[in-house]
């Protein structure tokens, strides 16, 4: 037997099935957010890790005043030490070394942050006190979305050059290579806890 509905149900259908519909829409959009975002980090590990024969992640560094530096990665790279600072900024960029602040504008808004050079100069001089026998550098590490139009700043480097400036080479030739800092490597390991950051994605 077909079933009648009178108008007022028809519109409560109606309804439900919109508002399902308006539901899938957004679980599907920040579905798909949630793993090309997902996918982008990954995608930054990998250059990240390529570059280094081990490394610790979102670890506390002693700044030798009592207090603790959140280091994004410590690698231990052919080169000796390489501390990572990564930015996750999307806009055009105006910094430079003696600049306080640095403005990013993104179509109409716009921010600023701090210089992140000095925290950098710290983090390499807090790492020097505990493995001053092994090469220490460090960059402030910025992702695609982010461009300078006036040039990139010292410490600084773009995500997709991370392989140019530090290539890893033969794996096998740069694990002979770190060899003779694996003593300090290994106890840094013991020494550096997880960060308060460590839960971050």
């Amino acid at each position: 037997m077909p079933m009648n509905f009178d108008s007022s149900e028809s519109w409560l259908i109606a309804g439900i099935a919109v508002a399902v519909g308006v539901l899938l829409g957004i679980a599907v959009t920040l579905g798909w957010r949630w793993y090309r975002q997902f996918r982008e980090r990954q995608r930054r590990r990998r250059r990240i890790e390529a570059v280094a024969v081990e490394h610790l992640r979102d670890v506390a560094l002693p700044d030798g005043s009592g207090g603790l530096l959140h280091v994004d990665y410590l690698l231990l790279t052919a080169r000796g030490l390489l501390i990572l600072d990564v930015r996750d900024v999307i806009g055009n960029v105006f910094g430079s070394d003696p600049m306080v602040e640095w403005t990013v504008m993104q179509g109409a808004r716009r921010f600023t942050f701090a210089n992140p050079q000095g925290a950098m100069y710290d983090r390499i001089a807090a790492l020097k006190t505990l493995a001053d026998d092994v090469p220490i550098d460090g960059r402030i590490v910025f992702g695609p979305g982010a461009v300078f139009p006036k040039g990139l700043p010292r410490l600084t480097l773009r995500e997709e050059s991370l392989e140019a400036e530090f290539p890893l080479g033969e794996r096998a030739h740069a694990e002979q290579l770190v060899e003779a800092w694996r003593g300090e490597w290994d106890r840094l390991r013991s020494l550096l806890g997880p960060s308060e950051f460590s839960a971050r994605s």
